[in-house]
């Protein structure tokens, strides 16, 4: 094994690590760091099929790169999480900043789910309706 391939691969472990932190600490988002951690197992197969195959993190991988979307289940699970842990949060913080910072953060991260969460034939439909 090559220098290059040992370090894409720590370094997809790394990312890997957290994306796991991701679904327990909302404001890292776990998406993109699983999907940072696939780019980087690219060079080995085995790597990339244990990822796909993974219970955490393969609906993800395969999600993202066949543009299937997100279950509902999943979405509202994923929402439902990321609020009430930035609720939580706010509140133990308490201050104006956080607050709005936490704000910001997790409309992007909804914004960025509610996106995904659609299939890609979905989406190309809608961009041919609004261009009639």
């Amino acid at each position: 094994m090559k220098l290059k391939q040992k370090l894409l691969i720590g370094l997809g472990f790394v990312f890997l690590t957290l994306g796991a932190i991701g679904i327990f600490l909302p404001v890292l988002p776990t998406t993109p760091f699983v999907l940072l951690a696939s780019a980087c197992f690219a060079s080995s197969k085995r790597l990339t099929e244990w990822l796909k195959k993974s219970k955490l993190f393969g609906e993800y991988i395969i999600n993202y790169q066949d543009r299937n979307g997100l279950k509902k289940s999943t979405v509202i699970k994923s929402l439902s999480f990321l609020w009430v842990m930035l609720l939580l949060s706010m509140y133990l913080i308490g201050e104006t900043w956080a607050v709005l910072l936490l704000s910001f953060i997790g409309s992007a991260v909804t914004i960025h789910i509610l996106v995904i969460a659609k299939p890609k034939e979905n989406r190309e439909k809608k961009r041919e309706v609004e261009q009639e």
